[in-house]
């Protein structure tokens, strides 16, 4: 991880035009659904302070992610659900979440770069930049909106599934999460096609 922090060099060395960061949040978890984020930014008006989402505390992400949203040219959410999950794996799930992402910007792309090392099959000239969301300023960005975007539906959905902690580990397989999901069995957001679900299907 560079110690400078995400800056614009990807963004103009890849196309002088508009260039979209993207990125997703919830590749891991046994439960929801995963979300991915595009956004072009104003290099003239950059929100202060953006970095991969893992790295901020959940304050900063939050005043962040009204920030990022205001300051913009254009963002945009993408979605896909636990049952397109289960039907055509998780590595295609974020592909298609990242094609909604883009499709739901306002303004089209030159060019998008995306974190990760595969890009998804789509019309757009794209890059993969492995731990971009540590050096693009662009997926730092994408990166936290696609983190609090999912985070709100998992605390959501905590309410109506309240057994299982989401609010706090948001779907992940953490020992709380287990320990009910072994108590009470999976609900509809559970990811059938993951092996610590799987298994207590077959059981």
């Amino acid at each position: 991880m560079p110690e400078s922090g995400p800056d614009f060099s990807h963004e103009l060395r890849h196309h002088p035009g508009l260039v979209a960061g993207v990125d997703e949040a919830g590749r891991g978890p046994l439960a929801g659904p995963v979300v991915a984020a595009a956004v072009i930014l104003r290099q003239e008006d950059c929100p202060e302070g953006l970095n991969d989402s893992k790295q901020l505390t959940a304050a900063r992400r939050a005043v962040l992610e009204g920030e990022i949203k205001a300051r913009a040219l254009c963002w945009g959410i993408g979605v896909a659900s636990v049952e397109e999950i289960d039907a055509i794996n998780i590595l295609w799930a974020t592909m298609l979440a990242m094609t909604r992402a883009v499709e739901a910007l306002s303004r089209d792309c030159a060019h998008v770069l995306v974190d990760g090392n595969r890009c998804p099959q789509w019309r757009w000239a794209s890059t993969a930049v492995v731990e971009g969301d540590a050096k693009c300023l662009s997926i730092a960005a994408a990166s936290i909106l696609a983190k609090e975007a999912r985070d709100r539906m998992m605390v959501a959905a905590a309410a109506d599934h309240p057994h299982y902690g989401w609010e706090s580990n948001k779907g992940y397989g953490s020992p709380h999460h287990l320990r009910a999901l072994r108590e009470h069995g999976p609900t509809p957001l559970h990811r059938r096609s993951f092996a610590p679900v799987a298994q207590l299907v077959l059981l």
